[in-house]
């Protein structure tokens, strides 16, 4: 197995590869066509290769495959004496209105993960009706309890994050982390400060969509758009749009060893502070993630790539 070098998650005593798994395509039918496009042998073909090149850092979510993913997990971590850091998220849904609701879920959670205590445990958005203090000081307690190591929020603003880590600060718990879209075609949490208050306040940015939902890869044109759910998502005019983009990638992979578009994406976002954690459907898509670990894109080629996507 690969060791690439590893860094804190946040303030914590754990200790993840700078790149990730996310789980979102294990058992979704209705985004990722699982079933159809991929199968289960492909999910475990992913997770096998992505251990043996490292990659030991897992996020997953009660809602992903309604509970397939963390399913596919157990029986995976079942299998490896490889330590995992595994990571899964709580949905505040509207009818969730007491306390309870978070330690149930969680404990359905760890039912289906087969574990008696997760990693990280994250809030998945700040949804009404109850209040964001209001989960955060939920998240504290069963951190306090030792079901969970580590709190997590995710898609919190900069302003959020920052009333979340206080609050979690009075019980002397550091909030690790802050999930949300971050890539070179989403840029938002350097604009609007999130980014930056992670660095200062020491939380770990984990940015999800790091490749655009394939976009980046460069394997998508105007004349072969992606199908499904995405094909309304993204027009032939704005894949046009990137194409500059993904041609830069593609010479700045080249000066790389050849490293591809997709590797390059995920590199930048390494090299920004953060943490991408991309999907692997299947085992090439797991090695080709872990080709973005162990080298580094230049600081005049971030910028090149700052500035094609300003451009967009």
């Amino acid at each position: 197995m690969t060791s690439p070098q590893t860094l804190t998650l946040g303030n914590t005593d754990i200790r993840i590869p700078p790149l990730g798994i996310g789980t979102w395509a294990w058992g979704d039918r209705f985004f990722w066509n699982y079933g159809r496009e991929y199968t289960a042998d492909d999910i475990r073909a992913a997770f096998i290769a992505a251990v043996e090149e490292g990659i030991t850092f897992f996020d997953t979510a009660e809602v992903y495959g309604l509970g397939r993913s963390e399913q596919f997990l157990q029986e995976m971590l079942a299998q490896t004496e490889t330590p995992i850091v595994i990571a899964t998220k709580f949905f505040p849904l509207p009818w969730r209105v007491r306390k309870t609701a978070i330690r149930r879920a969680l404990r359905y959670s760890l039912k289906r993960l087969g574990l008696a205590s997760v990693d990280l445990y994250q809030i998945h958005f700040p949804w009404p009706p109850r209040s964001t203090d209001f989960w955060v000081r939920a998240l504290g307690e069963l951190v306090e309890e030792g079901l969970v190591r580590a709190a997590g929020v995710s898609n919190y603003t900069a302003e959020q994050m920052h009333r979340a880590h206080a609050i979690l600060q009075t019980r002397g718990i550091p909030l690790a982390s802050n999930q949300v879209h971050y890539s070179l075609l989403h840029r938002k949490p350097e604009r609007d400060g999130t980014l930056n208050a992670c660095q200062e306040l020491g939380i770990t940015l984990i940015a999800y969509s790091p490749l655009e939902m394939g976009l980046l890869t460069g394997k998508y044109t105007p004349e072969n758009p992606p199908g499904g759910v995405r094909s309304r998502r993204y027009s032939r005019a704005y894949l046009e749009r990137i194409r500059p983009l993904i041609g830069l990638l593609r010479e700045i992979g080249q000066g790389h060893s050849g490293k591809t578009p997709a590797q390059v994406a995920l590199n930048w976002v390494i090299c920004k502070g953060a943490v991408p954690i991309p999907g692997a459907k299947n085992a090439r898509q797991a090695v080709s993630n872990a080709g973005a670990l162990g080298w580094r894109l230049t600081d005049n080629e971030v910028q090149a790539l700052d500035d094609a996507s300003d451009k967009i």
